[in-house]
């Protein structure tokens, strides 16, 4: 493996066709570097999906009243209902998989044409919601200053309120402390006692820079929303995939509602855990679809590499012979051949592993200082194992596609090498 001579022998024989080895190298190096740049670039997409969800819950699902659609029990088609608060007390009372239950009453949104929220001679149009604290868990936000709603502004019905940073622009003044302020919503007044920023782009109900939160009692009494609730979010237990508890939340639902059991339109709702797993199925599928694309560049580059060695074995045919007539043994022709392959391979496949982990990092690098990271791609990335494996994947390549041509070489025979011209 160290003998010096070998060696020379492996750079003579690279060396003395520049051109042949050079477009065969960089068929290696165009392979694997393609598929470093296709990983990285896949996993800067994948990046700026799933970042955007920030720290939501992803096994979670929401669930709304809409009309029904079947008659049942002397209710009509079409009829129309709420839920309430003793709905909200039945899930958790007989759904032991519950984790976490949030309810949540829409007031107005910030579309709704027009201004709902003033402070002096400032006004501006903004989503209002009354929330539980249990909201913060399944939707975390970033408590900027002061804190989120909590169980006492609960018990206590309390005119208080959580505000977006775009209310605060919109409300106060550059440097002024909203914490303990005072605005005006729909003619009540709450008083300020914290400032969210969002950690995630789902949004639910409205954009959260734009959302003022209310205790969720203080929103039903202030307003007479009585004991209605607009929505469920609803988060199960560790190992317990939440379609069961959607499905149980939803038989609960149509019992107390007088809804026919098969009326599956009356009782909306979203499962976000499964469009979660069907972005990862997509994902995962992308990264097959590069891993094809990229071994088969690869394998191309190898094969080129096997046939240029057939090349270099037929015009060594004398120099094989020779070295066979002088007792070179089958193993060190075989050796010799595979070694050369490997060589080829493994520098043309790090300086292509090389090129593009640095090409990505640079991307990476760039994106970052500029603060120019779109929506759609963030942190482009290769994992070190990865190109690692590939690296070792393309020698142990290099080794096979150099194994056809040793084969060849040892079935020549020395005394018909020694005639070859």
């Amino acid at each position: 493996m160290f003998d010096i001579d070998r060696w020379q022998e492996i750079y003579a024989a690279l060396k003395s066709n520049k051109l042949r080895t050079f477009l065969t190298a960089f068929g290696v190096f165009w392979g694997i570097f393609m598929l470093i740049i296709m990983l990285g670039s896949g996993k800067g997409l994948e990046n700026s999906v799933f970042e955007d969800m920030g720290d939501f819950a992803t096994n979670t699902a929401f669930i709304w009243a809409r009309r029904t659609t079947i008659p049942y029990e002397g209710y009509p088609r079409g009829r129309r209902y709420n839920f309430t608060n003793d709905d909200m007390k039945a899930l958790k009372d007989n759904i032991s998989e519950i984790d976490v239950l949030a309810p949540r009453l829409q007031g107005w949104g910030a579309g709704d044409g027009e201004n709902n929220v003033t402070r002096g001679l400032k006004t501006g149009a903004f989503t209002i919601q009354g929330d539980y604290p249990e909201m913060n868990k399944i939707d975390p936000n970033k408590i900027v200053n002061g804190r989120f709603i909590n169980y006492k502004d609960i018990e206590q019905s309390r005119k208080v309120c959580v505000i977006g940073s775009r209310v605060k622009e919109v409300l106060f003044e550059e440097n002024e402390e909203p914490i303990g302020k005072y605005i005006r919503i729909k003619g009540v007044y709450f008083q300020v006692v914290g400032l969210i920023e969002p950690v995630s782009n789902i949004n639910f109900g409205g954009e959260k820079e734009q959302t003022i939160f209310l205790p969720f009692t203080a929103l039903q009494k202030a307003y007479n929303f009585g004991n209605e609730v607009h929505y469920f979010s609803v988060t199960a237990k560790e190992n317990v995939p939440v379609s069961v508890v959607d499905e149980k939340c939803k038989a609960i639902i149509r019992e107390r509602h007088h809804i026919h059991p098969d009326d599956k339109q009356a009782v909306g709702g979203f499962n976000l855990e499964e469009e979660f797993a069907k972005m990862k199925g997509l994902f995962t599928g992308i990264s097959v679809l590069i891993w094809i694309v990229g071994t088969g560049t690869l394998m191309a580059g190898v094969i080129g590499v096997s046939n240029i060695m057939l090349i270099i074995v037929k015009e060594r045919t004398k120099e094989i012979g020779v070295q066979r007539a002088i007792g070179a043994t089958p193993y060190k022709i075989i050796s010799q051949i595979i070694l050369e392959s490997v060589v080829l391979t493994a520098l043309a496949g790090y300086i292509g592993l090389v090129i593009g982990v640095g090409l990505i990092e640079l991307i990476n690098y760039l994106l970052v200082s500029s603060g120019s990271e779109g929506d759609f791609f963030r942190h482009p990335s290769v994992d070190f194992n990865v190109a690692i494996s590939a690296l070792i994947i393309l020698i142990i390549s290099g080794a096979l596609a150099g194994l056809i041509p040793a084969q060849r070489a040892i079935r020549i025979k020395p005394i018909d090498a020694l005639r070859d011209e």
